[in-house]
């Protein structure tokens, strides 16, 4: 017949262990183990302390004989153990991650799991788990366009010394031109929202006319100016930088932003500029769009305002677009520009420097 062996504590081991019995912030398992451990040094039966701990009396039987041959040690770490062998090899994952960065199917532009669960042999779970844990989304991918400026570094440096450090008694302004805005009517009417169901549009639509957006953007407090317009030709253009003129104080320098659209630098354009000293253009590297902050402020109103839109007419297209910054002014908020022409430069260098060694590969 097994006897269970007899516990006998010293002081300072039962102080510790009703230390780990009370303890709030101590793991329930060892909190578990002490108890029994305190229970067994009373003279009590493996079944009467189950009894009381609600626990089976194997569970009892083995942290008793743990803390009998090791001590606090015994109960305090838990035995290694060894577990399953792994199933996939680490050659076979190394070998999923080659192909999936090195190599693409016979029959699509990317890997899919099913497609790479055929080509290795392991269940499309499998490469689920391979991919999440490597970082791998070879379904997704990013677009990006490195600018061929010759005088690229001197542009951005210009363009984020007035985003950073602008001139005194001085106003900047990010200007562009959002163009072909459509006034779409769907040609049924969409389900609203409720619970369970999202709200609902027709994948087609009724074209009504376009209308072009001029807009500028105040990097000082966010304010924009706007004007709807039916085309974006260099007299459209002209236009809107005579209402930037009327519509800013008389005493400020204006330090407008722009892209490289060629109506920017129509010869009409630059000798009305020659003529208003008080304005000065500043052109953004070629294929550097994304250091005009205008371009924000367009996303936002595609998302709030155009992309669920529906229009009935090219009129109430360009009223809903006008009200739309008539309320952004109430509130206005600027675009904070963070980013150091250093680190842009040290940035495209690095990915010049990657499409030098891809190129050449």
């Amino acid at each position: 017949m097994r006897v269970a062996p007899e516990i006998v504590l010293s002081g300072e081991e039962r102080q510790q262990l009703e230390r780990f019995a009370r303890g709030r912030s101590t793991a329930a398992r060892l909190v578990q183990r002490a108890q029994i451990v305190l229970l067994a040094s009373e003279g009590k039966e493996n079944r009467e302390i189950a009894a009381e701990l609600g626990i089976v009396r194997h569970t009892v039987g083995r942290w008793r004989s743990r803390y009998a041959q090791l001590g606090l040690a015994g109960i305090e770490k838990d035995s290694p153990r060894s577990g399953r062998l792994p199933r996939i090899t680490k050659e076979a994952i190394q070998e999923v991650i080659r192909k999936t960065t090195q190599e693409t199917p016979a029959n699509a532009t990317h890997w899919s799991t099913r497609s790479m669960a055929r080509a290795t042999g392991l269940s499309a779970a499998t490469i689920r788990r391979i991919w999440w844990r490597h970082g791998l989304k070879p379904h997704r991918v990013r677009t990006f366009k490195l600018s061929n400026d010759p005088r690229f570094a001197e542009k951005l440096e210009e363009v984020i010394g007035l985003y950073l450090n602008p001139p005194d008694h001085a106003l900047v302004l990010c200007v562009d031109e959002k163009s072909q805005i459509q006034a779409l009517d769907r040609t049924q009417p969409g389900l609203p929202l409720k619970k369970g169901r999202c709200g609902t549009m027709t994948h087609d639509f009724k074209r009504n006319g376009t209308t072009t957006l001029f807009a500028a953007l105040s990097t000082l407090d966010g304010k924009v100016i706007g004007s709807c317009m039916p085309q974006h030709r260099h007299q459209e253009w002209l236009k809107f930088l005579k209402q930037i003129d009327r519509e800013t104080p008389a005493d400020k320098e204006i330090h407008l932003v722009a892209d490289n659209y060629s109506t920017h630098k129509h010869a009409t354009v630059l000798r009305w500029v020659a003529r208003h000293p008080r304005i000065h253009l500043h052109f953004t590297p070629t294929s550097a769009s994304w250091l005009n902050m205008v371009e924000r402020f367009f996303r936002d109103l595609t998302e709030k305002q155009i992309s669920r839109g529906v229009f009935r007419s090219v009129s109430e297209l360009e009223a809903t677009i006008l009200r739309a910054i008539e309320q952004h002014n109430v509130n206005p908020k600027p675009f904070i520009w963070t980013a150091k022409a250093s680190d842009i430069l040290e940035k495209v260098t690095r990915a010049r420097r990657t499409l030098d060694k891809v190129a050449s590969a």
